[in-house]
């Protein structure tokens, strides 16, 4: 068979990562698979890759963004061009991944999806896909996804847009795209996100949670001087682990935190 995977990256990043492996995976089992990626690519050179647009493209999708709040309806173009190679190389299975990030029409894409009949598998990564503007709204205590998004409380955040609010009609215009199609199925990797999931648009959806796992011979357990180099050898060390620490991450508690607990604990970030 064949697999088009589509994310914003190749081969960096956690979801570069993730989409590579599984085409490693595949391509061992005598699949074929092309790798499409919008921004960058490392690490996937035994993969066969194609780059959707250039970094004009980017760019302009960027600015859209910003100015009409707009995100996923730039890269016309690009996304036209691409396509064609899509119906070239003809796959068996579409394995989308994020499909945000600057790079792709998300319209074009879903037209092909659903006029081509082809098998789609998504793995969301976060929760884009079923709000008019943000990819994580916990933080903000916003539930208006679950309705119709208006009046965004994250419109400077990812993907920022510094002068209109678009949520109300990215909102309808994802309901329609998204929706309708004959064969997808859902991944995610946690059972909350699929909870959330099922509560959406995108309910009518079969939904697979496949957890993420790391390389068990890399993270093991090692004997280190970690405590010996940084002055913890007394300590009860409290450990936050971020790829980056923002105040959605769960900086700022820290920062409090680290006022009331008593001396025999050291609070270690790493990020």
């Amino acid at each position: 068979m064949k697999y088009l995977f589509i994310n914003s990256v190749a081969g960096i990043g956690s979801t570069g990562k993730l989409a590579a492996e599984k085409c490693r995976e595949l391509m061992a089992q005598g699949h074929r698979c092309l790798l499409a990626y919008g921004r960058e690519k490392a690490n996937c050179e035994d993969i066969p890759t194609v780059c959707i647009g250039t970094p004009l493209d980017y760019k302009l999708h960027g600015i859209r963004t910003r100015l009409l709040d707009q995100h996923g309806f730039g890269s016309k173009k690009a996304t036209k061009a691409f396509l064609e190679e899509v119906r070239r190389f003809d796959p068996d299975v579409v394995w989308l991944h994020n499909i945000h990030g600057y790079y792709i029409h998300i319209g074009l894409l879903f037209d092909y999806l659903k006029s081509s009949g082809k098998k789609v598998i998504w793995t969301l990564h976060d929760c884009w896909s079923f709000t008019g503007h943000c990819a994580h709204f916990a933080f903000a205590g916003c539930q208006k996804w679950q309705t119709g998004c208006s009046g965004c409380p994250q419109k400077g955040e990812y993907p920022a847009s510094m002068l209109r609010d678009g949520s109300k009609s990215n909102y309808a215009a994802k309901r329609a795209l998204f929706t309708g199609l004959k064969d997808l199925t859902l991944i995610t990797p946690s059972k909350w996100l699929a909870d959330l999931v099922k509560q959406s648009f995108l309910g009518e959806y079969p939904v697979e949670v496949v957890y993420n796992t790391i390389n068990t011979e890399v993270f093991k357990p090692t004997h280190g001087n970690f405590r010996e180099r940084y002055g913890l050898t007394d300590k009860k060390v409290l450990l936050g682990v971020a790829g980056v620490w923002t105040q959605r991450k769960g900086l700022d508690d820290f920062l409090r935190l680290a006022q009331l607990l008593d001396p025999q604990w050291q609070i270690v970030l790493v990020g």
